[in-house]
C-alpha cells in the first residue's frame, strides 16, 4: 500500500513538473510573439544598379554597429578594382566612339596618353587587379583629364560608366596611399554587382537569411536616373523598362498579396542633373512626356510624371481586393545618409500605424 502511494506521488510530481515546463514554454512563446510584433522585416528588391546595396550599407551604418576597421579594409580591393574597371570603360569607350560617331575626332585620345591608355585598359581587364600605387594613380589621373576621355564620360549613358566615377577620380591620390583605409563614403560609393534579394529587420535592423518569411513590407528600389541607359547584360534593353517589368512582376506575386510596398525612387541627385539635358521621353515608357518649363520647375514636373507612372502601374497590377495594402512612394538618394535616415523613420511610422490599424486601435 505504501509502495502504491509512493508511486502515485512520484507520478503527480512528474506531471506537475511537465505542466510547469509546458507553461514556461507557452510564456516564452508569448513573449517572443509580442517582441516579434515590434520588429519590421523588410525585403529589399530592385533591378541591378538600383541602389539596393547602398541602402543596405546605409542601414548598417545608421542602425547597426557600422563597419569596423577590418571591414573597411576589406573594401580596398573592391575600390581599387572600381577605379581600374572605370578607366578601362572610358578608354575603350573613347575608341569605340571615335570609330562610330560623326564628330569622331573629339573622342581620339592624345598621342602622349595613348600608351598610358593601352596599359591601363589591360590592367582593367585583369581578374585580379594590382594594388593602386601612387604611380598608377597619377597615370589614371592623367588619362582621366584627357579631353577625349572627358568627352567620352559625357556619353556615359551609352557605355555603362558607373555613377561612382567622378568621386573616385577626384580621390585617386588618397585611394593610392600605402596606409589607405576606406572612409564611410568610400564604402558607400564602392560598387559590387549583386543578385538576389536582401531581407532586413528594422528596429533593430539585421540581415535575415530566411527570405520572404514573415515579411512586413517590400522596399522596391527604382533608379529613376537610368531612363536613358541600357542593361549591363543586354545593351538592347532599357533599364527603366526592366525596372517597370520587375516591379510589375513582384506586385503580382501571391506571397505579397497582403504585404505593404514602399517604393524608393532612387538616385534623384543624378536624375535632377540629367533630366534637363537628356529628355525623359527617350524611354519608351515615358514617350508621352512633354516638358513644360525649365530649371527646378521642370525637374519637379519630370519627377511627378515618373512618380505617377509608377502609381498607375501599382494600381493596374493590384487586384481590387488588395488595393488597401499600404503603398508609399519616397524620393531618395541612397548616398545621402540624412535623407535615408529620414526616409526609414517615415517607413517605420507608416508600418507602426498599419499595425495599430489592423489591431483595431486606430
Amino acid at each position: 500500500m505504501g509502495s502504491l502511494c509512493s508511486k502515485q506521488r512520484r507520478y503527480n510530481e512528474a506531471d506537475a513538473e511537465e505542466n510547469a515546463q509546458a507553461a514556461e514554454i507557452e510564456r516564452r512563446i508569448e513573449q517572443e510573439t509580442k517582441a516579434e510584433k515590434h520588429i519590421q522585416k523588410l525585403l529589399l528588391l530592385g533591378a541591378g544598379d538600383s541602389g539596393k546595396s547602398t541602402i543596405f550599407k546605409q542601414i548598417k551604418l545608421l542602425f547597426q554597429s557600422g563597419f569596423d576597421e577590418a571591414e573597411l579594409k576589406s573594401y580596398i580591393p573592391v575600390i581599387h578594382a572600381n577605379v581600374y574597371q572605370t578607366i578601362k570603360i572610358l578608354h575603350d569607350g573613347s575608341k569605340e566612339l571615335a570609330q562610330n560617331e560623326t564628330d569622331s575626332l573629339k573622342y581620339v585620345i592624345s598621342n602622349e596618353n595613348k600608351d598610358i591608355g593601352k596599359k591601363l585598359s589591360e590592367i582593367g581587364g585583369f581578374l585580379d587587379h594590382p594594388p593602386l600605387t601612387k604611380e598608377l594613380a597619377q597615370e589614371i589621373e592623367t588619362l582621366w583629364r584627357d579631353a577625349a576621355v572627358q568627352e567620352t564620360y559625357a556619353c556615359g549613358n551609352k557605355l555603362q560608366v558607373p555613377d561612382c566615377t567622378p568621386y573616385f577620380m577626384d580621390n585617386l591620390q588618397r585611394l593610392s596611399d600605402p596606409n589607405y583605409i576606406p572612409t564611410k563614403d568610400d564604402v558607400l560609393y564602392a560598387r559590387v554587382r549583386t543578385t538576389g534579394v536582401v531581407e532586413i529587420q528594422f528596429s533593430p535592423v539585421g540581415e535575415n537569411k530566411k527570405s520572404g518569411e514573415g515579411v512586413t513590407a517590400v522596399i522596391f528600389c527604382a533608379a529613376i536616373s537610368e531612363y536613358d541607359q541600357t542593361l549591363f547584360e543586354d545593351e538592347n534593353k532599357n533599364r527603366m523598362i526592366e525596372t517597370k517589368e520587375l516591379f510589375e512582376w513582384v506586385l503580382k506575386q501571391p506571397c505579397f498579396e497582403k504585404t505593404s510596398f514602399m517604393l524608393f525612387l532612387n538616385k534623384f541627385d543624378i536624375f535632377e542633373k540629367k533630366v534637363l539635358k537628356a529628355p525623359l521621353n527617350v524611354c519608351e515608357w515615358f514617350k508621352d512626356y512633354q516638358p513644360v518649363s525649365a530649371g527646378k520647375q521642370e525637374i519637379e514636373h519630370a519627377y511627378e510624371f515618373v512618380k505617377k507612372k509608377f502609381e498607375e502601374l501599382y494600381f493596374q497590377s493590384t487586384t481590387p481586393d488588395h488595393v488597401d495594402r499600404v503603398f508609399k512612394i519616397y524620393r531618395t538618394t541612397a548616398l545621402d545618409q540624412k535623407l535615408v535616415k529620414k526616409t526609414f523613420k517615415l517607413v517605420d511610422e507608416t508600418l507602426r500605424r498599419r499595425n495599430l490599424f489592423e489591431a483595431g486601435l486606430l
